[in-house]
């Protein structure tokens, strides 16, 4: 073996991760900050997968060790070939077996200080659930609460410019959280992507300071939070927010002016309350938007299904709701938003 061997514990101190799996299976995940060189793309992996299946392994690995072979010395030729003797690059592909393993050892016998990761990405996924199972129960939780359109999302913006300790769930997962939450352009991550972003924002927190995070639903679009997570916001201290409804709705129409901008896709995402409203009240709303009635819908939404939600859901959960610190803001304005942040506790 002409290559070193680095477990999950070790994935500091490269100067490069190299993720050899297909471009699939690394926009699905891949460790923080690792560059896809696959050395079998997506339709090779296929390929070499049903003659391993139909015909013989034998048969796959000849066709595979020609695609691979042929792979690696584009990666050195066009990513690789101005890398200095000293570069010690980690290689791992799912398993740790023979893809990582292939380019680990052309890297090595070429003179580069190359590791495998052993176990593969399976090996760190294992070690990302372990940790999201462990490391939330080490944090005292300061969780901002309040109903839609009270500018939860914006106080923690000013929190961490102010120094603040921060974890910002919606921007981990690409969407507001609720049923109008989803973004446009910018589609959210798989799970397993969300929860290697969480992890590793986990690991650069320190437990011995608060951490100020926004009361969220188990789910925040299509993915969901680890239970251990969820239950230690839950047992955090609460901070409400207690803003006008008429800035309420001003700041939701500034926030939200995509959907101003594009009411159709407004109207696809009122659609999903059919369970929740009535015919009559889902045609009300559409007529609003179509008039460009904003004002009244966003109010009518606050009202008729934002604010009963949140007032059913909060008491049932947040255990220290009753003790709750009242934050009472008139404006949601930069301003006032970065002077409330430099006097809320470190």
């Amino acid at each position: 073996m002409y290559f070193k061997v680095a477990n999950v514990s070790q994935l500091t101190g490269f100067d490069e991760i190299i993720d050899v799996r297909s471009p699939a299976e690394f926009a699905e995940d891949h460790v923080p900050g690792a560059i896809n060189c696959p050395v079998l793309d997506d339709e090779e992996r296929i390929r070499v997968g049903t003659l391993y299946k139909q015909v013989s392994p034998f048969a796959a690995r000849k066709v595979g060790a020609a695609l691979v072979a042929k792979n690696i010395a584009r990666h050195i030729e066009e990513r690789f070939h101005d890398r200095p003797k000293s570069w010690k690059p980690l290689i791992y592909c799912w398993r740790g077996g023979q893809r990582s393993g292939a380019m680990a050892i052309v890297l090595a016998q070429v003179g580069w200080n190359a590791h495998q990761l052993e176990g593969g990405y399976k090996a760190y996924r294992r070690q990302v659930l372990d940790e999201l199972a462990e490391r939330p129960t080490a944090f005292n939780f300061r969780v901002l609460c309040g109903p839609t359109g009270s500018g939860k999302s914006r106080l923690l913006e000013a929190l961490e410019a102010a120094g603040h300790q921060v974890l910002d769930l919606e921007r981990l997962a690409s969407h507001r959280g609720s049923v109008l939450g989803l973004l446009p352009r910018q589609p959210q991550p798989s799970q397993k992507g969300f929860d290697s972003q969480l992890a590793l924002q986990l690991r650069q927190l320190d437990p011995a300071r608060p951490v100020y995070i926004e009361a969220e639903s188990k789910k925040i679009g299509q993915v969901a939070l680890p239970d251990a997570l969820f239950q230690a916001m839950h047992r955090g201290e609460c901070l409400r927010l207690e803003v006008p409804l008429a800035e309420r709705v001003r700041f939701l129409l500034e926030d939200y002016d995509f959907y101003v901008a594009e009411p159709e896709r407004l109207l696809e995402q009122l659609g999903f309350l059919k369970n929740v409203h009535s015919r009559a009240q889902l045609d009300s709303w559409a007529e609003l938007v179509r008039e460009g009635r904003f004002d009244q819908l966003v109010q009518e939404l606050l009202e008729m299904h934002y604010d009963p939600l949140y007032h059913r859901s909060q008491g049932n959960h947040y255990q220290r709701l009753d003790q709750a610190l009242d934050i009472r803001l008139s404006s949601l304005s930069p301003e006032s938003l970065a002077a409330t942040a430099a006097a809320l506790p470190a």
